[in-house]
């Protein structure tokens, strides 16, 4: 990954890629989203975090560590979540260094915005 690169592991660059979400453009599908979020992870973005999470389970704040480095992000599966949906699933698997979370996240639109609802670990 180059230093312009867009952290989500897409091939363009972070500007043309998540950086235009974290910037206030509307992600189009729930594997977007999951792209950007996991962006927002490595740059510490905690606003936008919070921005895309569901209200109904949004917590009040969110401390990220700023030690935590993020390494790669692999999408292993997609369920709906396109334009055509109001839900979907995306599961991941987020490497950081010393180790890799795997999760199946659910996402649903809420006023037409794809949220983060939540998500279980898979083993």
């Amino acid at each position: 990954m180059t230093s312009r690169s867009c952290p989500c592991g897409l091939p363009q660059a972070y500007e043309a890629c998540c950086g235009r979400y974290h910037s206030g453009a509307a992600a189009p599908t729930a594997e977007a989203l999951m792209r950007s979020r996991y962006s927002a992870f490595v740059k510490g973005d905690a606003g936008y975090l919070l921005r895309t999470w569901h209200p109904r389970t949004r917590p009040g704040t969110l401390d990220l560590d700023p030690r935590m480095r993020w390494t790669g992000l692999e999408i292993l599966d997609t369920s709906d979540g396109s334009a055509f949906h109001s839900g979907g699933t995306v599961e991941f698997r987020a490497s950081y260094r010393g180790g890799a979370l795997h999760e199946r996240s659910r996402f649903e639109r809420v006023d037409g915005a794809w949220v983060y609802v939540d998500g279980e670990f898979v083993r």
